[in-house]
């Protein structure tokens, strides 16, 4: 899914979500397993701070922020369902 951001840039909304995965776990000295689409977010390596840091960097990166709507949807499982939940809030 490509996105536009404020500056006419084209972004590939997958790329970015797996490039700020990848920043925040070296960040946060964590130690990531190959991230593919079936993998549990909770087995991924990354913990509730960091992926309390992947969707504030993605929000304001993205400029979309799907936990914040009315529907009250439960957090993704998997990488991929935590990737599809942005591509859909495209």
């Amino acid at each position: 899914m490509i996105l536009q951001d404020s500056q006419g840039t084209r972004m590939d909304v997958r790329a970015v979500i797996i490039e700020q995965i990848e920043k925040v776990a070296k960040q946060q000295q964590k130690t990531l397993l190959p991230l593919t689409d079936d993998l549990p977010l909770l087995e991924s390596g990354l913990d509730s701070l960091c992926l309390a840091v992947i969707v504030a960097v993605l929000d304001d990166r993205l400029g979309l922020d799907p936990f914040s709507g009315e529907s009250e949807a439960p957090f993704p499982k998997t990488v991929g369902a935590f990737i599809s939940l942005y591509e859909n809030a495209v």
